[in-house]
């Protein structure tokens, strides 16, 4: 792994920040977004307010917007900023960066009033993605590091993904919101595993007060990445039930043993890590819901909600919350007191959206107002906390 080091710039140090790094944008857009967003759900699934949609339902339109808006900004944010630091050259800057962040947000301010803009939303979406694949490509080619571009790869599929739901909008592909959706939500759950096997031991290593040495296996890892990968083919496009709830199942066992290994009683002390692991923990108990959903249908939204909300958004938050510290130039083992608040809130809406429901479904819509509310305390917290942060130059007076 290769370190950029950046010289202290005086003047760069008195300018306002928010294009220097591709992290800045992103989180502070996802983090206000993720509020905007869910209110405007509340707004609609409570007849509040309508949106005139097209072939496509409502839920999928939140769907949507939660998966390919929220989702790839954390994504884009989080690997303009990491391929930098992997390959010691910059990513994109500046205008370039500014661009980006335009398509981004013009993308999710079309959408929003529904099936009037969808062309124009559908294209500023999909340059937005071939963009951001160019922008995380070129370092990687450049310092032909070929093995890390199986991360492109995912953000190439999520870029079909996305293309596949507008061609279903458009009356073109039979059912391709579907397509698109489900896919989606496992293709950012490979992310996250891919991504979390580098980061979460690595955090917890140098995180904890008494330094540990996680066990690792090479033989664990290779049989996660080849379950998921059958799991995926056969979900989205096979779909024998069987097999799904036998791959699932399998997932659950294997990346459970992993987490055991993590475990250390340390990072109960620790909000940038106990958030981090409950979040692997929750796509972990997805896993096993989804096997039982390929039976049992009824479960479909407890699952989903456990890898959205749970895997998704969690895991968003707490790296998001130690990202920007980190590359900010400040430091991960002292963050602000709330975001220990926020983390909670996201892990008790896990419950109240998925669970507490199975229990009490008569409830169901309150039950749903409560997890709505949890989330959009959660990301509050976040844009109060870090929208300084993110917008003021690093602390050690360094670019970026």
């Amino acid at each position: 792994m290769q370190i950029q080091i950046n010289i202290p710039n005086s003047e760069s140090a008195k300018k306002l920040a928010l294009f220097n790094l591709g992290f800045r944008p992103f989180f502070l857009g996802a983090s206000v977004f993720a509020v905007i967003s869910m209110a405007a759900w509340m707004l609609v699934y409570f007849s509040y307010v309508s949106v005139s949609v097209e072939n496509i339902s409502i839920s999928q339109w939140h769907a949507h917007e939660m998966l390919y808006g929220y989702g790839m900004a954390v994504v884009a944010g989080f690997l303009l900023t990491a391929i930098k630091n992997w390959t010691g050259l910059p990513t994109v800057f500046g205008k370039p960066l500014m661009v980006l962040f335009a398509l981004w947000c013009a993308a999710r301010l079309l959408f929003l009033f529904g099936a009037a803009l969808l062309p124009w939303a559908a294209s500023a979406d999909l340059l937005f993605g071939l963009m951001l694949i160019i922008a995380i490509a070129m370092p990687l080619v450049k310092a032909k590091q070929w093995k890390q571009l199986v991360v492109v790869s995912k953000v190439i599929l999520l870029w079909v993904g996305n293309l596949i739901f507008y061609l279903g909008c458009f009356g073109i592909l039979t059912s391709g919101m579907a397509y698109a959706i489900n896919g989606a939500v496992l293709l950012f759950i490979s992310l996250i595993l891919m991504i979390g096997r580098r980061v979460i031991p690595f955090f917890i290593e140098r995180g904890t007060e008494s330094r540990v040495q996680l066990k690792q296996y090479q033989w664990l890892d290779i049989s996660i990445l080849v379950f998921f990968i059958v799991l995926f083919i056969n979900a989205i496009f096979i779909q024998i039930p069987y097999l799904t709830a036998m791959f699932a199942w399998t997932l659950f066992t294997l990346n459970g043993y992993r987490l055991f290994n993590w475990h250390t009683a340390g990072i109960w002390r620790v909000p940038l890590l106990w958030s981090l692991y409950l979040s692997a923990w929750y796509i972990n108990v997805g896993f096993f819901f989804y096997g039982l959903q390929a039976l049992y249908s009824s479960l479909s939204i407890l699952t989903l909600h456990l890898f959205t909300i749970g895997g998704i958004g969690l895991m968003a938050l707490s790296m998001m919350s130690r990202v920007a510290l980190g590359h900010t130039g400040r430091d991960v083992r002292k963050p602000s007191r709330w975001i220990g608040l926020a983390f909670a809130g996201l892990v008790v809406s896990v419950l109240f959206r998925a669970f507490v429901p199975m229990f009490a479904s008569q409830l169901y819509m309150s039950w749903m107002l409560v997890a709505a509310m949890l989330w959009i305390f959660s990301f509050a917290v976040f844009v109060v906390i870090y929208t300084p942060i993110l917008l003021k130059p690093r602390a050690d007076g360094a670019f970026g």
